[in-house]
C-alpha cells in the first residue's frame, strides 16, 4: 500500500540556514592554535558528521597523537568558539524560502521535525524565530548514534507519530541523506547532485521545494 505525505523532517545547517561558515571558523580556530593544517575541502568531510568524528577528521593531518582528554578539551574548545559565533545570528539567516515553506506546511496540516546532530541546534532555533513551527526536535544531546544511522530521524518521526515511508527527510550532506534512506523515508537533498547521488530528488536550496508535487506523489 502506498504512503500519503505526513511530515516533514528537516537537517538544520545548510538547509534551514547556513552555519557552515561558522563552523568553518570555529574548527579553523582550533586547527590553527595546533599548527594543523585546515581549509575549505577539509571542512566539506565535516557536513553532517558529529563533533569528536569531525575532530578526528581534523586530527588526520596532526604531527602527533592525543589522548580523549586532549579530544574532549579540543571538542569542547570549537564548541565554545561556534557558539560565540551563532550568538549574533538574527532571523535574517533564514534560508531564503524557508520561514514561507514552514508556515505552508502549518497551514496545510502536515507534521513539522528538525533532526540535527548540533547540540547548538536549540538555540539556532531561538536566535532564528522559528521554534514555533516544529513539531519536534530532536539533538545530539538525545541521541545516541550520529548520522549516517538513521536514529535521529527515527526518533522524530516515533515522536511526530508518523510512519517513516509517510516522511520526506531534507538534507544537504551525504551521511544524512543516507541515514534518511536507511530510515526508509524519501529524501530530499539540498546542494551537489554528484555528492547526493543517493537523494531521490537534489534541489539547489529550500526554494525548490516543491510541497504540492510532494503532497500529490505517493511514496
Amino acid at each position: 500500500m502506498k504512503s500519503a505525505l505526513k511530515a516533514v523532517i528537516f537537517d538544520l545547517d545548510g538547509v534551514l540556514t547556513d552555519t557552515a561558515g561558522y563552523h568553518y571558523l570555529a574548527w579553523r580556530k582550533v586547527a590553527d592554535e595546533l599548527g594543523i593544517y585546515f581549509d575549505e575541502r577539509i571542512n566539506e568531510r565535516l557536513k553532517g558528521v558529529e563533533r569528536m568524528r569531525s575532530l578526528e577528521i581534523v586530527f588526520e593531518r596532526a604531527d602527533r597523537g592525543f589522548t580523549d582528554q586532549e579530544k574532549r578539551l579540543w571538542a569542547d574548545k570549537k564548541n565554545e568558539y561556534y557558539k560565540e559565533l551563532i550568538e549574533t545570528m538574527t532571523p535574517s539567516k533564514v534560508a531564503p524560502g524557508a520561514r514561507e515553506l514552514l508556515i505552508t506546511l502549518k497551514e496545510k496540516g502536515i507534521k513539522t521535525g528538525l533532526a540535527s546532530v548540533s547540540k547548538n541546534a536549540q538555540t539556532v532555533i531561538e536566535k532564528l524565530q522559528i521554534k514555533e513551527f516544529f513539531d519536534y526536535m530532536a539533538d545530539a544531546t538525545i541521541i545516541k548514534q550520529g548520522k549516517p544511522d538513521p536514529e535521529i530521524f527515527l526518533t522524530v518521526a516515533d515522536n511526530l507519530q508518523v510512519a517513516a515511508e509517510c516522511c520526506i527527510g531534507v538534507e544537504d550532506a551525504a551521511a544524512g541523506i543516507k541515514a534518511i534512506k536507511t530510515a526508509g523515508m524519501f529524501a530530499v537533498g539540498i546542494g551537489d547532485p554528484q555528492v547526493l547521488s543517493e537523494a531521490d530528488e537534489v534541489i539547489a536550496s529550500i526554494v525548490g521545494f516543491d510541497l504540492q508535487k510532494y503532497i500529490e506523489m505517493v511514496f
